[in-house]
Order: C-alpha cells, then sequence, then structure tokens
C-alpha cells in the first residue's frame, strides 16, 4: 500500500539523555566494524535542507508521491519542471567535512560500510564509492517501461532543448531536487519520453509511497549483520526505511549510537545519544581517532 509521507510520529517513551559529548561515541567507533546510516541532517552543510529538522522542507513542501507521479501526466510536467531546475542545485553542491569525515573514518578502517537515505550522491563525491543509496540517487533517470538508466545530464540536455524559452527561477530548494514555481511557470513545460522505447521516465530514486528494492535492503541488513555498531547520522528516523536496520541493530546487540539535532524515532533503541552539528562532530571524532 501506497501511502502519503509520513511527517511525525507519536513518542510515548521517556526522552533519552542526549549527550553534547563525544566521549561515549569515541571508543564505539574506535573498535572498529561501525556501519554508518546517514539522513538529510548530514548534507544541510552542503546548502541542502533536511526535511523535519527545525527548518526542514515538510513543514512548506509536500514531496511528489509515486502514485501522484505515475498516475498524472499533470504530475509528471509538475515534478520535471520543477526537477529541472532543483536539479542543478544539488548538482552544484559539494561534499562537507562530515561526508569528508565519513570517508577519512572508512579508510582508516574504522568504519566497515556506509548506508544512505540520501539522493544527493555527495558520500561518492567525498569518495565513499561503495555506499548503499537506499532510496537510490538523483543523477540517474530511469524508464519506468524498458528499465534502462541513463544519466541524468542527458535528460537535462533534452529537456533545455525542448524547453527553450524556460525561465523560472529555482526557489528553496528540498532535499529529493525539488524547488517551488508557480502554475504558469509549470504549464508550458514540455516532458521528454524515453529516447529508446518512448516509455515514463522517473528520476532513479525512491518516492515517497514506494518501496525501496528488496535486493538493497536485503544489502543493508548484511552490512548490519556484520558490523559490530550502528552509527546513525542525520536521519530523524521517522520512516520506516530507514528505522527497521536501527531496530534489526538493537534486537541483536549491536551498539546503535545515534548522532542528530533534535529527537528522533530511533531514540529508545540507541545505546549513545548525541545532539551535536555533524561537520564539527565528525572533524572532532577523526582527530581523536587520529586519522586523515
Amino acid at each position: 500500500m501506497r501511502t502519503r509521507p509520513t511527517l511525525s510520529w507519536t513518542d510515548t517513551a521517556a526522552p533519552l539523555p542526549r549527550s553534547t559529548s563525544l566521549d561515549e561515541v569515541v571508543p564505539v567507533v574506535a573498535a572498529g566494524g561501525a556501519v554508518v546510516l546517514s539522513g538529510a541532517g548530514l548534507s544541510t552543510e552542503s546548502g541542502i535542507p533536511d526535511y523535519r529538522g527545525a527548518t526542514g522542507s515538510l513543514r512548506r513542501h509536500t514531496p511528489m508521491t509515486y502514485d501522484e507521479f505515475v498516475g498524472s501526466v499533470d504530475g509528471r510536467r509538475r515534478y520535471w519542471a520543477r526537477s529541472h531546475l532543483g536539479w542543478r542545485t544539488i548538482a552544484r553542491a559539494h561534499p562537507n567535512d562530515g561526508h569528508r569525515a565519513v570517508q577519512r573514518l572508512r579508510e582508516a578502517g574504522f568504519v566497515s560500510g556506509v548506508i544512505t537515505q540520501n539522493v544527493d550522491g555527495l558520500h561518492h563525491a567525498a569518495g565513499t564509492r561503495d555506499t548503499v543509496e537506499l532510496h537510490g540517487n538523483l543523477d540517474r533517470v530511469l524508464c519506468l517501461d524498458c528499465r534502462r538508466t541513463t544519466p541524468r545530464e542527458d535528460l537535462d540536455r533534452r529537456l533545455r532543448a525542448a524547453n527553450p524559452d524556460f525561465r523560472a527561477t529555482a526557489t528553496r530548494i528540498n532535499p529529493d531536487g525539488d524547488v517551488e514555481l508557480s502554475a504558469e511557470d509549470v504549464r508550458d513545460f514540455r516532458v521528454v519520453s524515453c529516447a529508446d522505447c518512448g516509455g515514463i521516465l522517473k528520476p532513479d530514486v525512491v518516492f515517497f509511497g514506494e518501496n525501496v528494492p528488496k535486493p538493497r535492503v536485503d544489502e543493508c541488513y548484511r552490512l548490519v549483520d556484520a558490523a559490530r555498531s550502528l552509527v546513525v547520522l542525520g536521519s530523524s528516523l521517522t520512516v520506516m526505511s530507514g528505522l527497521r536496520f536501527v531496530r534489526h541493530a538493537a534486537k541483536t546487540g549491536k551498539t546503535v549510537v545515534i548522532v542528530n539535532q533534535g529527537r528522533t524515532r530511533g531514540d529508545v533503541h540507541a545505546s549513545v545519544r548525541v545532539d551535536l552539528p555533524l561537520g564539527p562532530a565528525l572533524t572532532e571524532l577523526c582527530a581523536v581517532l587520529r586519522c586523515g
């Protein structure tokens, strides 16, 4: 069953004490075998807003859902017009200190794997090429008919050619690459089809209400099962997509560390809970562990 985005949850558990010190994080990561699960909060320092933080995009923006996209020509026109502008902004974003610190921890052998809920490709850009992109990547486009994937740059060129007079200005970029545009800006935008079969093109990302491919989920479970600990960075864990791995890690007796500004749905499962900005915190962690 495909549903609307989950905006919040009801927290009935007593709040877990949140520290502003890395003292409890250091020995967990120093032991090695940590798997990182990152969320939108890791990319905010790169200029990409998160979904549910204090200034999160869901406070003013409802993302496109899978059913809207596949079921409506107007929905696809609206999405591609807005994403045509938004993707360029995300494509220009650079990894921040947090992404670079994760890669340094990976290179030093403290982190055994990285799973990200983000679709911005910034872990890859920082050098963590084996990152499992749970929700896909905006840099790829998928044909829903022939299933061929193509680079987003190719689609960008085709959309610019099909819309030479498109002069809208992007405002308020969102984590899914969407921006806010008026109905007038969207009305005459021309959507292109798959160059091979004429089918419907969709960004190769998991929309709200869409299921993550099972092989990708299984790969994440394998990483968590082989890990000594799970370290969550910048995710509210509101949706089950990421929360299931936290629950699984806790259930199997692994140490769960959550570093996030604000409460998370996974706090009840955490052994260590830290409330700090990620860039400075992860840079400090690297310095303490003398990696990179």
